[in-house]
């Protein structure tokens, strides 16, 4: 195996920081989510891979940045269940988990069928849990765009603000969970005698249950004694240190004990964290330590594979893609907006509910990224994902502010912290 060149990943490095902060600057001041602003230092860097005996973006560098590149997707997703507010899911009740039911069924079916354009037979187990996978990135619901659209509007707090934001808690919990059951088969089962396939479930299935038995018994306990370092040492650097450790070693646990991603380790580490005393303190330094470097390096990795993607696509592919992204945007409007007239909300509501449920960003690209890494699924998804991601982000600020044209703001405290 070649050694990597260090040094060699020094400059990209360099330019994957400064085009990131300058990118994502410009992005916000258009309205747009920072996240487009990352993902275009990526593509810009695949630019460069094109012009040929370029010496910047080496295969020693390319190396070195999907290794950071992973670190990036554990701290993602600590992020994120550091994030979700249990109670607040609670507070919705039945209307949370009716939305996020249809909000996960549907847009996975209609992946699903979206995918049986592509080659292959559903008999072949490789098959059908590629076809399954391209439905599972689609459950996946990114709220930052809808949550800001929300706020500036003043309804961010109103029943359908609330429900929003709680089945989008819920959206990622199963998703996550989903994706690792996922992976875990198609490793079980590709690698497993056909004969066996019964045995291979089951063990899956059984490390899958022994997983969440150690994560909540062990969480339980890393919770109490986080309380208590939070009583004793109130906003000490110690306890963000310990916070992520707990997260590594969540992620490790999942990946090499369980067969589970690493990224629902890191994800359960985080939500069994969330609601202390010093989350808060927890959540802005290890951000901090994210968007530093990690998370910044993260999306230019998948912007730089995109271009590298696009010159590989099939003519086949093209109108798959199409209808990924069209089973992406329906997927949602539908299933999370019949999800919330279900749960009687209004007609104009539940059309509000749909739209902001349909943007996708952060765990859409790692659920992506996560398959093409396990070989499930084909790299050449990533350019469809970022115009669905572009497309959504768009269009869902867009359609919230029509639907509540003339109507008054009722979060008056929300609206007057915009811009502050």
């Amino acid at each position: 195996m070649e050694s990597i060149n260090f040094y060699q990943i020094l400059f990209p490095l360099a330019l994957i920081l400064v085009l990131s902060k300058l990118l994502s600057i410009g992005c916000r001041k258009i309205g747009l989510p920072q996240v487009i602003g990352l993902l275009a230092t990526g593509i810009l860097l695949g630019l460069i891979t094109l012009i040929p005996n370029q010496p910047l973006i080496t295969d020693s560098s390319k190396e070195g940045i999907a290794f950071l590149a992973e670190i990036g997707v554990v701290l993602i997703m600590f992020s994120a269940g550091l994030e979700t507010d249990i109670k607040q899911v609670k507070e919705t009740g039945v209307a949370s988990l009716i939305i996020t039911s249809l909000g996960v069924i549907v847009p996975m079916g209609l992946g699903f069928l979206a995918s049986l354009v592509l080659p292959g037979s559903l008999s072949e187990p490789k098959v059908l849990f590629r076809n399954i996978f391209y439905g599972v990135i689609l459950t996946a619901t990114s709220v930052s765009v809808t949550v800001a659209a929300l706020k500036e509007l003043g309804r961010l707090k109103s029943p359908i603000g609330t429900a929003i934001v709680s089945a989008a808690i819920l959206d990622d919990i199963i998703g996550v969970i989903i994706l690792s059951v996922i992976i875990s088969l198609d490793g079980a089962l590709v690698s497993g005698d056909s004969a066996d396939v019964g045995k291979q479930i089951g063990l899956v299935f059984g490390k899958t249950i022994l997983f969440f038995i150690f994560a909540i018994a062990i969480g339980i306990l890393v919770r109490m004694i986080f309380k208590k370092l939070s009583n004793r040492y109130d906003h000490h650097r110690r306890l963000p240190i310990f916070a992520l450790a707990f997260a590594f070693f969540y992620a490790y646990a999942a990946e090499a004990w369980f067969g589970i991603a690493d990224i629902t380790g890191a994800f359960f580490a985080g939500l069994f964290l969330s609601g202390t005393r010093d989350t808060g303190y927890i959540e802005k330094r290890a951000d901090t330590t994210s968007y530093l470097i990690f998370t910044p390096v993260f999306f230019a990795k998948v912007g730089l594979t995109s271009i590298g993607s696009f010159s590989a696509i099939q003519p086949s592919f093209i109108l798959f893609g199409l209808l990924f992204i069209l089973a992406g945007i329906s997927g949602k409007l539908f299933g999370c907006g019949i999800g919330a007239k279900l749960s009687k909300y209004s007609f104009k509501d539940s059309l509000r509910c749909g739209v902001g449920m349909m943007v996708r960003a952060e765990v859409c690209l790692i659920s992506a990224q996560k398959g093409i890494d396990a070989g499930i699924i084909d790299s050449s998804i990533q350019p469809f994902i970022l115009v669905l991601i572009l497309l959504t982000s768009f269009l869902t600020p867009i359609i919230l502010k029509a639907s509540y044209k003339n109507e008054m703001p009722q979060d008056v405290s929300d609206i007057a912290t915009i811009g502050n």
